[in-house]
């Protein structure tokens, strides 16, 4: 039973989480939340399709690269370069080679706010600042800092849709609509049905 606030969110599971064998875990965490996974498949991504996976209007860049900045500030540390478009650019490039470094796990999952509810469980992706019983913090040791220090991305685990729009966005590139199945969970009956509620 789906209500107008049901979502659905694309969560991917990039090459770390598979090299340290780790779907499990990461995957039973959304489904004893609650939420309902309705398409799952491997997948070794080229750089094309990392490319498209992280094409981002240049609005969205400047913010990336603003946070970076204000990442660097609040830790009293400087940034090479103040460009915040300079700095996204060089974030990009890195996680397209960091998402295309092998296979990765790409799930659609749904439930009401599940957008919110994923990104909860995923946590921050900077490793530092996510609190503890998130996937970031309990299972990512990276940081910012090191990942800048070696050139690369920050191995941070999980991707989380940001809003439902970039979710529907992210799921038309990654899965056909066939390739997505709509059925009932049981909890969805207890959470949603006024059957349970007292007479």
């Amino acid at each position: 039973m789906k209500t107008k606030l049901h979502e659905r969110s694309l969560v991917l599971l990039k090459p770390d989480t598979i090299q340290r064998g780790l779907i499990g875990e990461i995957v039973a965490r959304f489904e004893k939340k609650g939420l309902k996974i309705t398409a799952l498949k491997m997948v070794w991504p080229t750089k094309e399709m990392a490319a498209k996976h992280y094409d981002l209007p240049e609005s969205a860049m400047r913010q990336l690269g603003e946070r970076t900045l204000a990442t660097y500030a609040e830790k009293g540390q400087k940034h090479r370069t103040n460009d915040p478009l300079e700095i996204a650019r060089d974030i990009m490039k890195k996680l397209v080679g960091y998402l295309s470094a092998g296979p990765i796990v790409a799930m659609v999952v749904e439930g009401v706010h599940a957008v919110a509810h994923i990104r909860k469980i995923r946590g921050a992706t900077n490793p530092l600042a996510a609190d503890m019983g998130t996937i970031t913090a309990d299972y990512a040791v990276d940081s910012y800092f090191i990942a800048d220090l070696q050139a690369r991305a920050v191995r941070n685990l999980v991707h989380a849709s940001g809003n439902v729009e970039e979710a529907e966005t992210e799921i038309k590139l990654w899965f056909r609509e066939g390739e997505i199945y709509d059925y009932d969970l049981a909890i969805e009956k207890i959470l949603y049905s006024k059957e349970w509620e007292a007479k």
